[in-house]
């Protein structure tokens, strides 16, 4: 992996000026969805005490107007977003990409596939949408690997007391998602979950039924992985071969680098990380004035966090060395 120091060459050299290309882009798109957050305001306050002011024929007409007015904005910055999106992912995220490994493969609309997702075993429910994009495929050393940022999403359907049907979404999964190949086909599942997790706890600590489906709760040798991390399997034995102690030192130290909760799933010939997140690392941004140089170097540290994945476990077990695509 590059420097940063290299990073910040790229950025003044060529990222830099092709921002500076694309700041009137930036304001256009800021002024039309200012416009369009207005217009709703202001159909929000005509429809609740409009007809304090005026009559209620006038109201209908506003409402009309204004809905339009603020559709129409809506879309003018909306269709704008989408030619910079596509501008800032080619121009920037490819390049930092390029810079990392310029044999690593980046596509921008393309996502970890929901059968990876579902193979992984981490999250117990099936989404009914899936969702992502910036994928990242590649090697390290003869490691294969893959991750994109993903969102996963289950459907629910409630009826009001009128009858009328409403639907929702809600999130299961959002973040990055990573998968790389494992050196031997494992017979079992192991997954290492961190302490307290919603999914395998309840509000007092419990463990829930429903995490048997994990397997049985294994207990290691490792006092310092078991304060932040819980280890489930259907065999003790096979759980135990993967988690060595310089396993656990190596997951210890990824968490401990990248601070950040981590799921873990070691199943079939591959072993899968899970990383939640709550923003799209890979997407600009439009209410900041430009990107400045912090921005692109938390893209940067991301695919370091990636590399250390890897780079940890190679360095730790030196299992990573079946040369197999994923």
């Amino acid at each position: 992996m590059k420097s940063p120091e290299e990073l910040k060459l790229l950025y003044k050299n060529e990222l830099k000026p092709q921002l500076a290309q694309m700041e009137g882009q930036r304001k256009y798109i800021k002024k039309w969805r200012g416009l369009g957050i207005f217009a709703a305001v202001l159909v929000f306050l005509t429809y609740h005490y409009g007809e304090s002011f005026v009559s209620g024929t006038l109201v209908i007409v506003l409402l009309v107007i204004l809905a339009i007015a603020g559709i129409f904005c809506g879309l003018k910055a909306y269709i704008r977003y989408q030619d910079y999106k596509k501008v800032f992912k080619a121009e920037v995220v490819a390049k930092i990409v390029r810079l990392i490994n310029p044999d690593y493969s980046y596509n921008p609309s393309a996502h970890i596939s929901e059968r990876v997702y579902s193979q992984s075993g981490i999250f117990p429910k099936k989404p009914d949408r899936c969702n992502g994009d910036d994928l990242i495929t590649g090697k390290i050393d003869k490691t294969p690997f893959e991750f994109s940022e993903l969102k996963t999403e289950e459907k629910s359907e409630t009826r009001d007391d009128d009858g009328s049907k409403r639907t929702e979404w809600n999130t299961i999964f959002r973040g990055i998602f990573f998968v790389a190949d494992f050196n031997k086909h494992l017979g079992e599942q192991t997954f290492v979950v961190p302490q307290n997790d919603k999914f395998t706890t309840n509000l007092f600590g419990r463990e829930r039924k429903k995490t048997h489906r994990f397997g049985e709760l294994i207990k290691l040798e490792n006092p310092e992985f078991e304060k932040i991390f819980s280890v489930y399997g259907s065999s003790q034995q096979e759980a135990r071969y993967i988690l060595t102690p310089t396993m656990m030192e190596a997951i210890v130290n990824i968490y401990r680098h990248l601070g950040v909760k981590m799921y873990f799933s070691f199943v079939g010939n591959n072993v899968y990380c899970a990383i939640p997140m709550h923003k799209n690392m890979f997407e600009p941004k439009i209410g900041k004035e430009g990107i400045k140089y912090e921005d692109v170097e938390e893209m940067f540290l991301l695919f370091g966090m990636i590399e250390t994945i890897v780079t940890e476990m190679n360095l730790n077990t030196r299992i990573w060395t079946k040369d197999y695509a994923v």
